[in-house]
């Protein structure tokens, strides 16, 4: 294998396609980065069996060939080479030369018969959407996924398709993130994607108006974005029933200034770090709602003006989960359809209708 290539072009590529390696791999070639060289382009592939990610560049290709390298080091090798054309070429056995300008690194290869080959996955499209509403929706849900193992499917973000409608949904079992978006579409979908690959597919989408095509087998999903693909395993398992978890009704409707909201919880949340619990209490009144946390550490009294319909209410919520709605949501003004200290909030954005989320509240001891 020989050819030329631009180092910045190598290096862009190299980022995108390590994306999926992890390292914790039993397969020594899974460390690698899977290079092939023909017909003028360069294909990388990074992958960890459950996702992996191809990308394309330009390239002179003058003898084609394919091997598998140390994906940290030759990384690290391009990144710090300049700004200049690099040739890459196999010399004796198993060393592939690295040359650019005065700089020369001999680096040993792989093996590329031994990389596990990609899963081959028909392009039959079943729908296309603009990169930067699929990175908000990511954006707007992955928050919510489980941490823990116990349960791995909720570890995953439901990816519903239904009249015309994607819906991404997660939830851990304290709080549940939904967010919709109008499709041209007529398929129905109802899979579950690694919470791990919508995070590294958030981080190549760009914030444009570019279409990504999403193709769907039984077990796997692939996002297209031209030059690069993602591919990954689905999760087995069914998905709990968010809908039925979501109240149809609610008793009390608050209306507040998001930023506004968002400030005061930061701010008595700075006195509710004593434990895990991070315990802010709520006592919505009339046109106010006063924040406050009491610790070791010493208390804490916020207050900020609201509109309510209804009773008045007490109610307390660990902080962290109210901060990661109220972060991500776009709206100046949300709403909190609340029905009782022991039964879940919903919050709303006032005037987009494309997101819902419910939020546990923490029992309080008499």
């Amino acid at each position: 294998m020989k050819l030329i290539c631009e180092k910045n072009k190598l290096q862009e590529a190299i980022s995108t396609s390590q994306k999926a390696i992890t390292g914790k791999s039993t397969m020594p070639v899974l460390e690698g980065l899977y290079i092939e060289a023909v017909n003028n382009v360069l294909t990388f592939i990074g992958s960890d069996i459950d996702l992996s990610i191809e990308t394309k560049t330009q390239a002179e290709v003058i003898e084609p060939g394919k091997i598998v390298v140390d994906n940290r080091i030759f990384g690290e090798i391009i990144r710090k080479l300049p700004n200049d054309k690099v040739i890459i070429e196999t010399i004796d056995g198993n060393i592939i030369q690295i040359s650019c300008q005065k700089s020369v690194f001999n680096l040993v290869h792989m093996n590329a018969d031994e990389y596990p080959s990609v899963p081959n996955i028909n392009e039959n499209i079943v729908f296309s959407i603009n990169q930067s509403i699929l990175k908000n929706m990511i954006k707007g849900t992955i928050f919510a996924t489980a941490q823990d193992e116990t349960r791995p499917i909720l570890q995953g973000v439901l990816f519903e398709v239904n009249n015309k409608n994607l819906n991404l949904v997660a939830l851990d079992g304290y709080r549940l993130a939904v967010k919709s978006q109008v499709i041209d579409t007529d398929n129905s979908i109802n899979v579950v994607i690694p919470g791990k690959t919508l995070s590294e597919v958030s981080k190549i989408l760009e914030e444009n108006e570019e279409k990504v095509n999403i193709t769907f087998t039984e077990n796997h999903i692939l996002f297209n974005l031209g030059e690069t693909k993602i591919i990954s395993r689905l999760l087995e398992g069914e998905f709990i029933k968010y809908s039925s978890l979501l109240p149809q009704e609610h008793k009390l409707l608050v209306t507040v200034n998001r930023q506004e909201l968002l400030n005061g919880i930061e701010r008595a949340s700075l006195m509710a770090k004593d434990g895990n619990s991070n315990l802010i209490k709520l006592n919505i009144e009339e046109d106010n709602m006063v924040i406050t946390s009491n610790s070791q550490l010493g208390k804490v009294r916020e207050e900020v003006s609201i509109n309510l319909q209804g009773e008045s209410l007490q109610i307390a919520f660990n902080s962290k989960y109210l901060l990661d709605v109220l972060k991500i949501m776009e709206d100046d003004e949300v709403l909190l359809e609340l029905s009782s200290s022991v039964t879940p909030c919903v919050i709303k954005n006032k005037e987009i209708d494309n997101c819902k989320y419910l939020v546990l509240p923490v029992r309080l001891v008499k």
